[in-house]
């Protein structure tokens, strides 16, 4: 028996990264298929990055949906794709939240581990940070900007409090690696 797949209309919209159009709900899909383009990253400098923006007013006044991918090489070849956005993949299909998740770099240096967090439209009294063992968690709201992000680090740090700066836009956290 062959099933027909119900959409809903806000899965039909048609996104347009650059590549071709994507709908919103092949978006997922479309992000597995990553490491053929990944391999051809070396000649954009080891990371492609690409976003957008979709109107959802008519599903509540003011609501945008934003959306991206950062794909990018790593050591040994292996490539790493990281969504960022307030689009997120459930059971039932995309689900548009209020919080974004920003987009995230980490520089593991000598030292110390710097993560790098693009969060426009924040203040920095508002960036909240709490580190968990080897999760750093990072949270702003002002106004109707809401980003949270919970970032596996990929070296063991320091129980001392994380140094971080904000300068447009773009928060800097600095973390002492242990010994």
């Amino acid at each position: 028996m062959i099933r027909k797949k119900e959409t809903k209309k806000d899965e039909n919209l048609d996104i347009d990264f650059g590549m071709g159009k994507i709908s919103l709900g092949g978006l997922f899909a479309g992000i597995g298929k990553l490491a053929e383009l990944a391999e051809k990253m070396n000649e954009a400098g080891g990371e492609i990055k690409k976003e957008g923006e979709i109107d959802l007013s008519h599903l509540k006044k003011g609501m945008k949906g934003v959306f991206g991918f950062s794909v990018k090489n790593m050591a040994g070849g292996k490539q790493v794709v990281e969504p960022f956005g307030n689009i997120k993949k459930t059971p039932q299909g995309p689900r548009v939240e209020e919080e974004r998740e920003p987009i995230i770099d980490i520089f593991d240096e000598k030292d110390e581990l710097k993560v790098y967090a693009e969060m426009p439209g924040v203040n920095e009294a508002d960036i909240k940070l709490d580190l968990k063992g080897d999760i750093l968690d990072i949270r702003a709201v002002t106004g109707d900007r809401k980003y949270h992000k919970e970032v596996l680090l990929p070296s063991k740090v320091t129980a001392e409090a994380p140094v971080p700066s904000y300068k447009n836009g773009v928060l800097e956290v600095k973390l002492k690696k242990c010994p």
